[in-house]
């Protein structure tokens, strides 16, 4: 039996409708940017396996840091205790995170980390004697996670549709989206912000938090908005009493061409939210960062005014390690570099893809190239599947957004890579109209 029919005997995919679905991918080995199936083919991983692989999989530096990591110390509970590892990678994030963060909150995955920031939010406030500021702004077409406290915040798509009635309600701000590269090209923001500000004089008293995706919202359709739009947003939450939330669980670790987003985009957040690329895409490991004046209000002469949340494999050692590692690497083989020869890439090769047929836009940020077919939703995407499958046939792995192409490949692959990965999504665009 092969192994995609026993898959199918026992196993519950994600994001997967199993009666319409294609047999999933037998993949029994990975290196570098390339997947290896079981009967030997190869595919360049175009999409980074959902944005985790950050340098390239089974990077020997990483792997090597597992190894002698779960030969030391595999794990021990994080309430009362610690380990070196735990405490360098904090040292480092907040080294390198936007001034101001100077607190590392542990979790397992972005969702977990989305809805860590969500409860400090809420709980600071009501520790400030603010109880009433219960209330989060969110972006529209924003995605945080599948977990309750993320789908509430996130636009209420087909992702939450079935949990509606459970989640708590949210106001939301149109972003001014723009094409092309989003750090040269102008927005109108003034019909966004005239929304902002209309509901901040009408909630401003009970807003927690607005939360954002810094420069491009992923799963909303890799939609991108200029840094001015988000600087704009916080000040006047800020000037209303309320945090700032970054969501960087994609953008995070140099995805944009620089470490952070919201450091690109000008933008100090009162939380910052990081997982995927945090361990390199090898291991589950996410951080909540937070300045000192969000904890400190969590300081008090008993439990209850503490966050009471945690997880049992918080600050895993292993995943701790490999983050670290990831973290080396990245810097030694100058990931920043790669993603700006990439962005540059994009420029020179996307605008060449408005002839294709029915395109609708395209844009590029970083290591992310967008191509946006005319079209409907999520679902409505017959022709997203044929143009998948014929990448396929080439030996390269996406994974389309409804009428949303895009590629955020390893950001250690070759360009010449990357350049013929879009030579294919080419040719499939044009070929299957």
């Amino acid at each position: 039996m092969s192994l995609a029919d026993r898959d199918r005997a026992v196993v519950w995919h994600p994001f997967t409708q199993a009666a319409t679905a294609l047999p999933p991918l037998p993949v029994v080995a990975a290196r570098g940017s390339w997947l290896q199936l079981a009967d030997g083919t190869q595919l360049f991983d175009a999409i980074s396996s959902w944005w985790t692989c950050l340098i390239g999989h089974s990077h020997p530096r990483i792997v090597e840091a597992i190894a002698a990591q779960a030969a030391r110390l595999d794990h021990v509970l994080f309430a009362g205790c610690t380990h070196p590892g735990a405490v360098e990678l904090a040292e480092k994030l907040v080294a390198r995170a936007p001034a101001g963060l100077t607190r590392v909150f542990y979790s397992d995955d972005g969702s977990t980390a989305v809805e860590v920031a969500l409860k400090m939010a809420v709980q600071y406030h009501a520790q400030q004697g603010q109880p009433q500021r219960t209330r989060f702004l969110a972006l529209e077409a924003g995605y945080h996670g599948d977990t309750f406290g993320a789908m509430s915040v996130g636009d209420p798509t087909d992702y939450a549709g079935p949990f509606a009635p459970l989640l708590w309600p949210v106001a939301r701000i149109p972003v001014p989206t723009v094409d092309g590269d989003p750090l040269l090209t102008d927005a109108d923001m003034l019909p966004a912000l005239a929304v902002l500000d209309r509901l901040l004089a009408a909630q401003g008293e009970t807003i927690a938090a607005v939360i954002v995706e810094p420069l491009i919202q992923g799963a909303g359709g890799m939609r991108m908005h200029p840094p001015a739009f988000l600087r704009a947003v916080a000040a006047r939450v800020r000037a209303h009493g309320g945090l700032v939330i970054a969501d960087e669980v994609m953008t995070g670790f140099g995805r944009t061409g620089a470490l952070f987003a919201c450091a690109r985009a000008g933008l100090t957040p009162d939380l910052l939210c990081l997982a995927k690329g945090l361990t390199g895409g090898t291991l589950p490991l996410a951080a909540t960062l937070a300045t000192d004046a969000v904890y400190t209000a969590f300081r008090g002469p008993d439990a209850r005014t503490a966050l009471l949340h945690g997880h049992s494999f918080t600050a895993n050692p292993i995943a701790c390690a490999a983050a670290l590692a990831s973290m080396q690497v990245a810097e030694d083989e100058h990931i920043l570099a790669n993603a700006q020869a990439l962005h540059q890439f994009y420029r020179d090769f996307l605008p060449r893809c408005r002839d294709l047929p029915d395109v609708r836009a395209v844009r590029w940020l970083g290591g992310i190239g967008v191509l946006e077919l005319q079209g409907g939703g999520y679902h409505d995407a017959d022709r997203s599947r044929r143009i998948r499958e014929a990448c396929l046939a080439r030996g390269v792995l996406i994974r389309p957004l409804g009428p949303v192409l895009y590629t955020m490949p390893p950001l250690g692959s070759a360009l010449s890579d990357v350049a013929a990965a879009w030579d294919v999504i080419a040719a499939a665009v044009a070929a299957h109209r």
